[in-house]
């Protein structure tokens, strides 16, 4: 059945061009992903990304474009910076909340233009920041401050044309550009993954691998029941009539994800659990009280006990952050309201809008233990095989990203075929 739906998708010409573009697309990430930057140390980038935990899963994002140190190594990191940065300021300055959630098309079209004009300076901050680090750990050599420079507008133009990418995509593609670019990012990986299981494979293991496999396909199974998973709010519509006529009077309902943040929490407490260790790194070889704290500060979080207990408190709390920021009851009630609509025993106006509140942090509570499940998987799944070849398996936000994007892309271009039978008629 699935296969006379990919020949029916490829049949018509303007569902068929969208895929191509899109795989277009991918062609052209994947080849910027391979032009390095000036004096990089092919040997020391290996043991470096193979040792460092952090950058690993940071390199997993951006598809080995990190370990390559390629003019994308940025993935679309200060991109999606930007973005965060301003859904937070939407907190702080009402102006700002009511152009993103009130001004319709055109005030999400504003805000989008500041987060792009935002992702300049954050991708040469960024830049910069990285490559100072990585030379520091000797993975990078300058040789004049004008290959530095070059090396920091190849990187910032590198995470700009991403960008730009990622909207082509969204506005002639199918599905969200950023998200299937990160999602290309972390599938081109796998290949090399699967050469690293063969080259490492260790007869002596075999119950471990197979225990591990069955461990992923849980994993997998879990991730896609709980990102599906919805709580359902029952919402009734008034009868009204104009004129002759009679509208409302139906039932349906609000339905609420057991998971809404996505992956955003994972990406919040992964930038707050790199930059101590990266101070540490860049400390360590001070000398002195400072450089021991900085060398304690790095044995501290090379602790996996210490990294799996702060990763998975910071993603709990952020889930609940990040939902604050994007979900607003005040406004979903005052909507509800203004279209005649009520939740079935709860009156309409500031009781709807506590009623949501109280189930949505219900809910939270679920979805936020499974992202932090989710985030130290890798390491629990690890400790327990003791095996360490298979992290793109069960690295709970890779296989997150994959199903989400892979379930939203079906669900557009199903969603693309029925709207073409309906023209048939």
């Amino acid at each position: 059945m699935w296969f006379d739906k990919v020949i029916q998708v490829f049949k018509i010409r303007d569902l068929r061009s969208k895929i191509l573009f899109v795989l277009g697309m991918f062609a052209v990430f994947r080849l910027l992903a391979n032009i390095p930057v000036p004096g990089v140390n092919i040997q020391r980038i290996q043991e470096f990304f193979g040792a460092n935990q952090f950058f690993g899963l940071l390199n997993l994002f951006t598809g080995g474009a990190l370990d390559n140190v390629s003019i994308v190594m940025l993935g679309l990191g200060p991109y999606i910076t930007a973005i965060i940065i301003f859904q937070i300021l939407t907190l702080i300055f009402p102006q700002l909340e009511k152009m993103y959630r009130e001004e319709g098309d055109k005030g999400r079209q504003r805000f989008n233009q500041y987060c792009r004009i935002a992702t300049v300076p954050l991708a040469a901050l960024q830049g910069y920041g990285m490559m100072m680090f990585l030379k520091s750990q000797q993975v990078v050599t300058f040789f004049s401050p004008l290959v530095l420079i070059s090396s920091i507008l190849s990187i910032t133009c590198g995470s700009v044309f991403l960008m730009w990418i990622g909207e082509l995509i969204s506005e002639k593609g199918i599905g969200n550009g950023v998200s299937l670019l990160i999602f290309a990012g972390i599938v081109a990986d796998i290949p090399n993954n699967i050469r690293q299981i063969i080259i490492s494979y260790q007869p002596d293991q075999i119950f471990s691998y197979i225990f591990f496999f069955i461990i992923a396909i849980v994993i997998i199974a879990g991730v896609v029941l709980v990102n599906e998973a919805r709580r359902n709010i029952p919402v009734s519509y008034a009868k009204r009539v104009r004129g002759t006529k009679m509208y409302g009077g139906v039932s349906t309902y609000l339905p609420l994800n057991v998971n809404p943040a996505g992956v955003i929490p994972i990406i919040f407490a992964i930038s707050i659990m790199l930059l101590p260790g990266m101070i540490g790194s860049f400390l360590g070889g001070a000398g002195g009280t400072l450089g021991n704290i900085a060398n304690s500060i790095n044995a501290l979080f090379q602790n996996p006990w210490v990294y799996g207990i702060l990763y998975f408190i910071l993603v709990f709390l952020f889930t609940f952050f990040y939902t604050a920021v994007t979900f607003n009851p005040e406004n979903i009630a005052s909507n509800l309201q203004k279209m005649g609509g009520f939740i079935p025993g709860i009156r309409p106006g500031k009781a709807t809008a506590d009623y949501l509140k109280y189930v949505v942090n219900r809910v939270l509570v679920i979805g936020a233990t499974f992202l932090s499940l989710i985030a130290i998987m890798p390491s629990i799944v690890q400790g327990i095989t003791g095996v360490h070849q298979f992290q793109f398996l069960i690295g709970g936000t890779a296989i997150l990203i994959i199903v989400s994007v892979v379930l939203e892309t079906m669900r557009q271009i199903n969603a693309q075929l029925e709207m073409r039978e309906y023209e048939t008629f």
